[in-house]
């Protein structure tokens, strides 16, 4: 394969990826909308408790439900990137999440919750920036950045709880494409990056400070 091909094939390959997580982002926007966020006109979240050894929860609803889920979770044993080979005679493997899951908790129980709903609406913005940005073209490693701040939070607070059940791969694949557009800028291709990165770029080489940090955000 020549190499103007596998350059064309990488941008094309770059911008699925980028349009697909940014579509991703665009789905989860409109259960949670403010300025309800789909929880009760009460803002009550998600509880949980132990009985006869399972961990049973008293849902609520929108973002308050998987707000309080996290919390609930904070407190309880979280394997993670689990490797189980039992059924063909091997072990299981898997890293403790626990400490990183309580830091989260703290987060949630002090920072969330009693900021509820300003925090709601920091969240759905940030949500809605990363779809704008990743879809649009636009500022794609600001977008990314966001993306990955938004998907590794996460995939501390859910990845692999059991119930209901959220499988860990989801949240680590979201994360891991995130550093893929964070590394690659990919809004040059098909996005506004290939509109806004010559007219920064000018700017910066007449000295203007700003313009050199937002090049940074539209180009690799």
């Amino acid at each position: 394969m020549d190499t103007s091909t596998q350059s064309r094939l990488q941008r094309i390959a770059l911008v699925i990826v980028r349009i697909g997580l940014g579509y991703l982002f665009l789905t989860q926007l409109f259960w949670k909308m403010p300025p309800s966020f789909g929880c009760p006109s009460d803002f009550t979240f998600t509880t949980g408790a132990v009985e006869e050894g399972r961990l049973r929860l008293q849902r609520t609803s929108g973002l308050c439900d998987w707000v309080g889920i996290e919390s609930v979770y904070a407190q309880q044993p979280r394997p993670f990137l689990v490797l189980d080979a039992t059924p063909v005679g091997g072990p299981r493997l898997s890293l403790g999440l626990g400490w990183l899951a309580r830091l989260n908790g703290l987060f949630i129980d002090n920072v969330i919750m009693p900021g509820f709903p300003l925090m709601g609406w920091l969240i759905w913005l940030a949500e809605a920036f990363i779809a704008g940005s990743l879809l649009l073209g636009v500022f794609t490693r600001l977008g990314g950045l966001v993306s990955i701040a938004i998907s590794a939070q996460l995939m501390v607070g859910l990845a692999g709880i059991p119930n209901p059940y959220e499988w860990e791969w989801l949240y680590i694949q979201m994360v891991l494409l995130s550093l893929v557009i964070i590394a690659t800028a990919p809004g040059e291709t098909l996005g506004l990056d290939a509109l806004i990165k010559p007219r920064l770029q000018a700017a910066a080489q007449k000295g203007n400070r700003l313009a050199r940090y937002l090049t940074a955000l539209t180009s690799a």
